[in-house]
């Protein structure tokens, strides 16, 4: 056979190959186009990402799907990819180590997606990364070791998110970074300490965001004017301030340091102390003032051990920005506990900061056995004269101690009745005495009555005689009874005992006993 006609025959017997397909990419997943190492799958209003890529892939594009979710290991036979774009999805989230089967990529592209947060651990394993793209999101705070893991990133694009809180800690492990764009987010304000770990840092984008001019900026400002400008174009010199506003669309390094003040907090709780009733909710304020408005935080106050530090306990609930266990707000923190348990109980603490210091104010509560309240106590059966109260023998008190504790109780409770059964009785003889014989006007007379502290014995009462020789016993002579001025005799009674009528006398004299 000629060797064209054997070619001929190679040829019939090959199967056929799809358009733009290489030999080596016949596993190409349907309605992409795969060539060389490089797979497009964009625009397929794609809900997930589609079986079938080949293992070998280094470039994949998913971008302009409605992918929302990174399903569990359907990244994982991509050990080979380099750049992986799913830009203009609907990402929520990203869970902690989706990429870790991907060590060798070096490009991610999160533009336009609709991640609300970051986890630490959402890019675990991807140590060879140099530039990841998270511009378009819905990013509202970047939290401490956020990219820890991406020691050879080189660019971090986060533009046109809503970061209004950037930790001190959120860039910690970038030591490679020479970009960063934090432009045309929220933030008001951001530390020296967030920037320190970016060594390498070579331009710096820092525009389009509501700066607010006081002493935390204190530092951004001279930095910038002793060398940091070299990070930033001339378009990103101009940090405009935003507040407040007698500084408002001003540059920053054109306000002078005396300008940028702070206001230390105050913080009001109300109410300090109350009570609740296991199973209810409880609503505790706290009210702080000051500028830049602080940052509030509940904390339980736990009584340290010696040598222990002060713990701080877990809350439940919160106001918004309280939610869950944590227990911080700006502006005005209110404390929500939800069905009250006797765990609740103790002192609790509101603490106010900003950057001109902080405040703190204590607070407790108590929590009662039931939601029904306890029913009045009967009143109190009425006690002879000079009866010291005792428990009963039949309570819980008394049933609690010991029997020589209880036997002791009750001979010190009847050594102390007796003097008083005896001071009784001579107060009692001594008044009909007088009775059968009418005193003259101006005498004494002695009154006793029961302060419920024990009986007054003969030691304590001094005995003293007046003018007539009438005894009287008497403890305080500071209190009389009666007023001390003289009083004007009644008519009927001075022509009884033949007095004057109109004629001043002498007052009736009686003190109190006390015991």
């Amino acid at each position: 056979m000629a060797p064209g006609a054997s070619a001929l025959v190679l040829l019939l017997l090959l199967p056929p190959l799809l358009p733009g397909l290489s030999p080596r990419a016949t596993g190409c997943p349907a309605a992409c186009r795969c060539y060389s190492a490089t797979v497009e799958c964009g625009a397929l209003r794609l809900r997930v990402i589609p079986p079938g890529i080949p293992p070998g892939t280094q470039t994949l594009f998913l971008q302009d799907n409605n992918i929302a979710r990174l399903e569990p290991g359907a990244l994982a036979p991509l050990a080979a990819l380099r750049r992986l774009y799913l830009h203009n999805n609907s990402l929520r989230a990203l869970e902690s180590g989706a990429f870790r089967a991907q060590p060798r990529l070096l490009e991610l592209a999160l533009t336009g997606n609709r991640l609300r947060g970051l986890r630490g651990g959402a890019f675990t394993g991807l140590a060879q990364l140099r530039v990841l793209y998270l511009a378009g999101n819905q990013l509202a705070r970047l939290l401490d070791f956020t990219f820890l893991h991406l020691p050879r990133l080189q660019e971090l694009h986060l533009q046109e998110n809503s970061i209004e809180l950037l930790e001190d800690q959120a860039l910690a492990g970038l030591s490679s970074l020479a970009l960063l764009d934090l432009s045309r987010n929220q933030l008001g304000t951001i530390s020296r300490e967030a920037l320190q770990p970016l060594a390498s840092l070579q331009v710096l984008r820092l525009t389009e965001n509501p700066w607010r001019c006081d002493c935390a900026l204190h530092w951004l400002g001279a930095w910038i004017k002793e060398g940091g400008q070299r990070l930033l174009s001339s378009r990103d010199k101009k940090i405009m301030c935003a507040e407040p506003p007698r500084l408002a669309l001003q540059s920053l390094l054109d306000v002078s340091h005396s300008s940028l003040i702070c206001i230390p907090p105050s913080v009001h709780v109300q109410p300090l102390e109350l009570t609740a009733n296991l199973g209810e909710d409880l609503r505790v304020a706290c009210q702080a003032s000051g500028y830049p408005q602080p940052l509030v935080t509940w904390k339980k106050v736990s009584q340290p051990r010696e040598g222990q530090p002060r713990a701080q306990a877990q809350l439940e609930g919160g106001a918004p920005g309280l939610g869950g266990h944590a227990a911080s707000d700006t502006g005005s923190g209110m404390l929500f506990l939800t069905n009250i348990t006797l765990a609740h109980a103790g002192k609790y603490e509101c603490e106010a900061t900003n950057a001109g210091g902080a405040a703190r104010v204590p607070s407790a509560f108590w929590s009662t056995p039931s939601r029904q309240q306890p029913p009045p106590p009967p009143p109190p059966a009425p006690r002879p004269v000079g009866h010291a109260p005792r428990p009963e023998t039949g309570s819980m008190a008394f049933r609690a101690l010991g029997l020589a504790t209880q036997t002791a109780i009750a001979a010190a409770i009847a050594l102390l009745a007796l003097p008083a059964l005896l001071l009784t009785a001579m107060i009692c003889r001594r008044r009909r005495r007088r009775k059968k014989a009418r005193a003259p006007p101006g005498e004494g007379a002695l009154f006793v009555n029961d302060y419920s502290d024990g009986p007054c014995t003969f030691a304590q009462l001094e005995e003293l005689r007046d003018e007539r020789g009438h005894e009287m016993f008497v403890i305080d002579r500071s209190k009389p009874l009666f007023s001390e001025g003289p009083v004007e005799a009644p008519a009927d009674r001075a022509s009884a005992e033949g007095a004057v009528p109109g004629l001043r006398v002498p007052p009736p004299v009686a003190y109190e006993i006390h015991c």
